[in-house]
């Protein structure tokens, strides 16, 4: 056992009880230990919507589904008698399932403005958790999960399941580190274009949709819908503020920016440090569009869709190199050396240094060292489960791990503080502060609504 990422029986169980401790019951779960993790550890599904239900098949077989909770009732339901075998309970209050003693682990597959709050509470119940991407909203959730984790000493993995793509990204970040590309001048991630929308009507929400506990640390707002009919699990249909829409808006998202971001930008980070090159940023800044005019860093009309639509922003190392994030082009990571340059897609790894595999392969051992030697049987969704399952059971690290996903994402987040103040940032890494710009800095944090608070 890891000593550095559990701790030993008697502090884990004083920490829990002085979390237990925090704020009112209005603000956090009764905490509860969850049992020693085994061969088939209890899950608590958190999010019961298309990314939870489509993903939860991936983890089949090594876990016992044991609880699902979801704000709307069809979701959660459906995933009650579809993944549970209607043998799961079901809650539409996420603190219900980190009560449970046999829940082991949590998996969170909620909106992205939730998953800071109910991953912090659920380290401090003895959770690990396995949660969707990107962890955080702003660049202060960041700071507050690296301290929670660090005390607690839980195993989480991050849904970026692009790193274990063993064939595609991992291959490519695997030649990097051997040298193939020579030093690393530029790595582009194309992240696609974001939507715009006109104006969405506001309606009352749905019965079947808890919109307060949807809402939950995001500020107060209306519930809206481009249709004024709703039927049950038609979310694909119009436009509206919640839902498979939620990413174009703020107050839930990032965009485009941290929705591809968070896998493309890993991806390149990842590579420049298997080359030996800093993933540090000391600048950022670029050109974008928005579908709504901006003020102060900020959207003057709310009723529509407004995150960030097009962009080309580019991020300067402290070592020189550049890492662009752009929305126009072909999806996926350009990586271009002093001595070539590779493409990877979730569909291809092209370029001359790939061609040169076939005469030169890269040592046997390439790949499982830069995937950490984890187990790697299955195929790519799959075996970013079989990693976690693994990780929890050994008290290590996984292969998309809370420091890792925060370098990048963070990288994310600052690029849409540039966009959206239209001037370029510096960056102060260490203390996490963009320098000489207090109005920028603004945006490293956000005011959570009364009730909804994060205790960290």
């Amino acid at each position: 056992m890891n000593r550095s990422l559990h701790m030993d029986t008697h502090n884990r169980r004083a920490f829990l009880k002085a979390a237990a401790g925090i704020g009112s019951v209005a603000l956090m779960p009764t905490c509860v230990i969850a049992s020693s993790p085994n061969d088939i550890p209890g899950l608590g599904l958190i999010g019961a919507g298309r990314m939870g239900h489509n993903h939860m098949r991936f983890a089949k077989g090594m876990c016992n589904l044991l609880a699902v909770c979801d704000v709307d009732t069809n979701h959660r339901e459906k995933a009650r008698v579809k993944l549970g075998d209607g043998k799961a309970q079901a809650f539409g209050d996420y603190r219900k399932v980190l009560e449970m003693p046999a829940v082991d682990v949590v998996y969170i597959a909620t909106p992205d403005h939730w998953h800071t709050k109910i991953l912090i509470e659920a380290m401090k119940c003895g959770k690990d958790v396995y949660c969707e991407k990107p962890l955080t909203l702003t660049i202060d959730e960041g700071k507050q999960i690296r301290r929670v984790q660090k005390e607690t000493g839980a195993v989480v993995q991050v849904g970026t399941m692009q790193r274990s793509f063993l064939n595609l990204f991992v291959k490519a970040v695997a030649m990097c580190g051997d040298g193939r590309l020579g030093r690393i001048k530029r790595v582009t991630a194309t992240v696609g274009a974001g939507s715009s929308s006109g104006e969405i009507p506001e309606m009352e929400p749905p019965k079947w949709l808890d919109w307060n506990q949807w809402l939950g640390p995001a500020q107060e707002s209306p519930f809206r819908w481009v249709e004024q009919a709703i039927e049950p699990d038609q979310w694909g249909i119009g436009a509206t503020n919640s839902h498979q829409q939620f990413r174009h808006w703020y107050d839930y998202s990032g965009g485009k920016m941290t929705d591809w971001g968070a896998h493309h930008v890993d991806i390149a980070c990842w590579a420049l440090r298997a080359a030996g090159q800093s993933d540090s940023v000391v600048s950022i800044g670029g050109d974008a569009k928005f579908p709504v005019p901006y003020k102060d860093g900020f959207p003057t009309k709310t009723d529509r869709y407004h995150a960030v639509t097009s962009f080309s922003i580019t991020a300067r190392m402290t070592d020189g190199a550049e890492l662009v994030i752009n929305s126009d082009g072909r999806n996926g990571v350009l990586i271009e050396g002093e001595e070539g340059r590779i493409f990877v897609s979730r569909g291809d790894l092209a370029g001359k240094p790939v061609e040169e595999l076939q005469s030169n392969p890269l040592p046997d051992d390439a790949i499982a060292r830069t995937y950490g030697g984890m187990p790697m049987k299955f195929n790519q969704h799959k075996n970013h489960w079989a990693n976690f399952f693994h990780c929890v059971r050994e008290r290590i690290q996984p292969i998309s791990d809370v420091t890792s996903h925060l370098r990048a994402i963070d990288i994310c987040h600052l690029a849409n503080i540039a966009a959206r103040f239209g001037r370029e940032m510096k960056w102060d890494a260490e203390d996490k502060r963009i320098l000489g710009d207090e109005q920028a800095n603004g945006l490293l944090a956000r005011e959570y609504r009364h009730g909804f608070e994060i205790e960290a």
